[in-house]
Order: structure tokens, then C-alpha cells, then sequence
């Protein structure tokens, strides 16, 4: 995720002003380049590094470009490392047309073969490069904008928004394709963005495009046409009323309620980005022939690599061991060979435990692998095959759309093992989306039940066993509450003594695991305590619990990673009863980069 921002007017002005504050306000989405280009006197001035939005500002003298029309974008890298050259926009190969997008081109690296051969003048790795070239090869054959525009739009592959716009021209262009974008009508100028905040400072007269459309913008007029015909598109204009805050937040009240909610979007993005990945093979053929497969790391991103590893067993019948990233180092990697293979997973990609784990598996020449989310970290150049999670910026502590994302690409590595059809988890992100709309008044309902217990269990079975343990951790990370995330076999093992009248139990059930998980809720509530099922629709599991909240049907897979959705949420809203603040829970980094 990265954002990007066009600006029009009719006269020279100083428009690097306009846009460095307009990138300024889209920071919040993350990014590790900046760029922005003007277009004056039918040329392009075009200025772009590595770095943060202040310091290139100063560095390459944003703030004092001029011109009539501008467009400023922040990267998120995906395709090509974060350098100069693969920052944002990005010229044609006559310098004569300038564009910068929003998302990722998932066919970006046959696409650049393409163009190259076509005598086009590639110059980075950077799939927002593809945009404008995918552009001028229609130009280029004498067609109009438009069409040029519509027929690139086919040809580009994947989410994303785009702005283009040519040096003698006295406009701009945008379309979409999966990727947010709205534009903005003011005093004597039009603006487009991928997000409200760079357009609320400048106006609240805004045009909301949808996936298929173009939008030309001149100084005084905007006109929307469809991608499929060219037809004109009456859209009416919107008063915004939002405060810059909850644009920020996309109308949500705390970041990680909105990333709840991304989550189908970005898992969306991730199954194209998988699809098209050039390390995806040769990581496949490794893990099939290794002596021993490890997944390696630590909390949340943990518990998805548990859950991967029942995955592969699942559906692969391949052993993969799971082991937090400090005791690989004094457990495996003393055994470890050049015959094994490592999958290393982290957010952030700066985990010290999982840099320090890699470090220990290479000295004993393990072939090392990454799974992440920041493209351009540390784990992302140490390890030789590496597959991008796609979730864009997260700024609430608690992971939440990492975490579904690390265990849709482990669900999509074990389909991949075992030759299935993975064009089947296409259904997943609408019922991730399923999910979050039918469970939501319920799970409030329960977070006012629950919100005075600060002792309570998580329990599952399974590949819900791992949905447990992160259950238990997003609960303890923003209510400050105890819960225990526990194989729901091993709680009579000692913590049945815990329950008392009213005690609160949670179960996550796979459809397989529910004969095995009623034993537990009867085993329970003899003792008194309250019972909450997390599963399909089941009339024996409405018999004998107290609370169901209820999934869309899905195998047993899926069904898992659902499950964990009601727990995010679940937490958010008791934390927001007791007061606290579910972003920034207190003791807690988004990047751990200490032992």
C-alpha cells in the first residue's frame, strides 16, 4: 500500500507546497520513497529519492517546483527493492508523459519483458513504471488518452489506482482498479487521491470513483467514463463531513478496527501478488525436496506459522515443524543442514529473534526463506527467496491483517504442495467478508458481557488450535486481561480447576473437531462456566453451549482462519469498554528489534 496524489490548475504556481503537504497527509499508509513531478511549459520536472518526506523534500528541493499540474506519490515497495530509480512517478520512454499508481500490477515482470522488446525505455523494477508504459504502447499507435487509458487498463493486472498525465497537455488522468481514489472539486482547481486526508485541507467537494471508471481532470471540471465502453458516467458530487482524523482512519475509530476490516481487501491482494511471484516456484520446489522443513518466528506471526504447518500436513502430508525463532537457535539449529529448508516469517521484517535465527541457520548452510511484509527490510535481503505479504502499512500494534495474510500464504503454499487449484481461494476474502458482517452485532454484544472478566480461556483443537493462542494473545494485548490460549484437550489437565460460576470459556471449532469440542463445553460447563463457540452453523453446538457465533460454511482450512476474526474483534471491543486505547497498548512495539 502506498498513496498517491494529482493535482490540476489553469495558471503557474508553486505547486510543490500543495504537494508535499498532500504527501505529508498520506504518510499514515506507510511508504520508503517519495516523489513528485510537475508539468510546466510542456515539460516535466520530475524529483524522487529513498526516505522520508521531509528529508527528500529538502534534499531535491520539492517545496520550490512549479507548474500547472503536479502529481506527488509515497512507495510501499513490492516490485523492485526501495531505491531511487524504482521511486515514484515515472517517465515514459520519451519523457514526455509522467504517471505514478497506488497497489501492485501483479503481471509487472512479463509486462516489462513486453515493453522492452517493443523498443521501450525501461528503467526500474517498479510496477508503477508498468502503468505508464502499459499507457503509452496504445499512445504510441495513435490512439486518444482514453482509449489508451482503457485498453492499458486491461493489460495491468492486479489492485491498483493510477494518475498520468501528459507535458503538453492541460490535464490529468486517473482510473481505478481496486485500489481506493477520490476526487477532490475546488476554487479553481481539481485534485485526486488514493485517500481523503490529502484532500480535505484543500477541499470537502469530493467525487468518489469506482473499479472500471476513468476520471479526466481539467482546472475547472472533472468527467468520469467507463473503462468498458468509454461512456460518460454521471457521478454526483459529496459534501465531505468527515474530520481529517477519521479520514485517516477510513471512518473508523481506531486503526486497528479499520484493519480489521481491511483484511479481506489485502487478502484479495496478497492471492494476485502470490500468483504472480517469481519466487514462488523455486521456493516450491525446495520445500518439497527439503530433509526437514522448519517455519521459524515469533508471537503472532507464530501462531500463523503453527497454523501453516497444519496446513501442510493436511492437505500436503508434509511435515513442517513450527518453533519460536529463540529456541530454534538452541533446539534445531545445532542439527540443521544444507538438506533443510527454513521459512522465516515476520511483519515487520526487522524481528531481531528471527534475523538472529536466520543467522544461526545459515552458518550450518540451511537454505533460508522469507515470508514478509515489509519488501526492502532486513529479512527481505538476507534470505534468497522471499514472498511479500501485501498488507501495506499497519499502524495499530496489535497485528491483525498481517496475521490473516501470513496464514493465507501458508494455506496457498500447502494447495501449491499438494497440487490443488488454488484459483479456489479466490472465495476467501468474501467470506472473510461474510464473517466480519454477520458476526459483528453479536461479538459486541458478548464484549459487554465480558468486558469486567479479566480472567478467561481461549481454547481450540486442530487448526484451530493456533486461532486460540492468537485469540488469546490479541485479548491480552489491548484489554490488559489474562487469557490463556490452550489445546482444548489439555485443559483438564490442570486449568479445569480455574472455573467457577460464570467463567468464561471460548471455543474455536473446525467442522471436523465437533464432537471432540462439545466434550469440552459439557466438560466445563458442569462447572459453571459461561461457554462461547466460535464455528459453523451446528445444531449440536447450539444444544450444548451457551453462545455460538456462527461462520460461513467453509472446509475445515478456511473455517480456521475465519474463526480468528470474531476474536479480533472481540478484543477491540473490550478494550474499548474498559477505556483503553486498542492502536497503542502500553509496553508494546510494532517492530521488536531488541533480543
Amino acid at each position: 500500500m502506498c498513496g498517491v496524489f494529482g493535482y490540476v490548475t489553469n495558471r503557474d504556481e508553486a505547486l510543490g507546497p500543495i504537494l508535499v503537504e498532500a504527501a505529508r497527509r498520506l504518510t499514515y499508509r506507510g511508504y520508503d520513497s517519495v516523489g513528485a513531478a510537475t508539468f510546466r511549459d510542456g515539460a516535466i520536472d520530475l524529483r524522487k529519492d529513498v526516505g522520508k518526506v521531509d528529508a527528500v523534500a529538502e534534499r531535491h528541493g520539492l517545496r520550490e517546483m512549479r507548474g500547472s499540474r503536479g502529481i506527488a506519490q509515497l512507495r510501499w515497495a513490492t516490485f523492485g527493492e526501495p531505491s531511487q530509480v524504482n521511486a515514484q512517478p515515472h517517465l515514459d520512454s520519451s519523457g514526455r508523459m509522467c504517471g505514478a499508481h497506488n497497489g501492485n500490477v501483479v503481471n509487472n515482470v512479463e509486462l516489462m519483458a513486453e515493453f522492452a522488446a517493443e523498443g521501450m525505455t525501461v528503467r526500474s523494477q517498479n510496477d508503477g513504471e508498468s502503468c505508464v508504459h502499459a499507457v503509452e504502447r496504445y499512445v504510441r499507435r495513435g490512439e486518444a488518452p482514453i482509449d489508451a487509458i482503457r485498453h492499458a487498463y486491461d493489460d495491468l493486472e492486479g489492485d491498483y489506482a493510477f494518475v498520468i498525465g501528459q507535458a503538453a497537455d492541460d490535464r490529468l488522468y486517473a482510473f481505478k482498479k481496486g485500489s481506493g481514489l477520490v476526487v477532490g472539486i475546488g476554487d479553481g482547481f481539481t485534485c485526486v487521491s488514493s485517500d481523503l486526508p490529502s484532500i480535505l485541507p484543500l477541499t470537502r467537494r469530493v467525487v468518489r470513483l469506482r473499479d472500471g471508471e476513468i476520471v479526466t481532470l481539467w482546472a475547472d471540471r472533472v468527467e468520469v467514463r467507463s473503462v468498458a465502453d468509454g461512456s460518460l458516467v454521471d457521478r454526483p458530487v459529496e459534501q465531505v463531513t468527515e474530520s481529517m482524523d477519521a479520514a485517516q482512519k477510513g471512518g473508523y475509530p481506531h486503526f486497528m478496527a479499520k484493519e480489521i476490516h481491511e483484511q479481506p481487501q489485502v487478502a484479495r491482494e496478497l492471492l494476485h501478488l502470490l500468483d504472480a511471484s517469481a519466487d514462488l516456484a523455486p521456493m516450491l520446489e525446495r520445500l518439497r525436496d527439503a530433509r526437514n522443513l522448519y517455519f521459524i518466528a515469533c508471537g503472532t506471526s507464530y501462531h500463523a506459522a503453527m497454523l501453516g504447518s497444519v496446513y501442510l500436513a493436511q492437505l500436503a502430508g508434509r511435515v513442517a515443524i513450527p518453533v519460536l525463532a529463540p529456541q530454534f537457535i538452541a533446539q534445531y539449529a545445532p542439527a540443521v543442514g544444507p538438506g533443510d529448508v527454513g521459512v522465516f516469517v515476520s511483519q515487520s521484517g526487522e524481528t531481531k529473534d528471527v534475523l538472529n535465527a536466520l543467522e544461526a541457520a545459515e552458518r550450518r548452510g540451511m537454505a533460508s526463506f522469507g515470508l514478509a511484509n515489509v519488501v526492502g527490510s532486513a529479512l527481505t535481503r538476507a534470505t534468497s527467496l522471499c514472498l511479500p505479504l501485501g498488507c501495506g502499512f499497519e499502524i495499530s500494534v496489535p497485528a491483525t491483517k498481517t496475521f490473516t495474510n501470513q496464514v493465507i500464504a501458508f494455506l496457498y503454499l500447502a494447495y501449491r504442495l499438494a497440487g490443488r487449484d488454488t484459483a479456489a481461494l479466490a472465495r476467501v476474502p468474501e467470506l472473510m467478508e461474510a464473517t466480519i458482517e454477520s458476526v459483528a452485532g453479536q461479538v459486541e454484544a458478548l464484549a459487554a458481557a465480558l468486558a469486567d472478566r479479566d480472567d478467561l480461556y481461549c481454547l481450540g483443537y486442530g487448526a484451530t488450535y493456533p486461532i486460540a493462542l492468537e485469540g488469546a494473545l490479541k485479548l491480552k494485548e489491548v484489554t490488559y486481561a489474562h487469557c490463556e490460549g490452550m489445546l482444548s484437550t489439555e485443559f483438564k489437565h490442570g486449568p479445569l480447576s480455574a472455573v467457577s460460576a460464570g467463567y468464561p470459556i471460548i471455543f474455536a471449532a473446525g467442522p471436523d473437531d465437533v464432537p471432540l469440542i462439545i466434550s469440552g463445553i459439557n466438560e466445563v460447563k458442569v462447572r459453571g462456566a459461561r461457554t462461547i463457540t466460535i464455528a459453523q452453523e451446528d445444531a449440536r453446538l447450539r444444544a450444548n453451549g451457551d453462545d455460538l457465533v456462527v461462520l460461513p460454511s467453509a472446509d475445515p482450512q478456511v473455517s480456521a482462519l475465519l474463526a480468528v476474526i470474531p476474536l479480533q474483534l472481540l478484543a477491540y471491543h473490550i478494550s474499548v469498554r474498559r477505556g483503553f486505547d486498542p492502536d497503542f497498548p502500553r509496553n508494546l512495539s510494532k517492530t521488536l528489534t531488541v533480543d
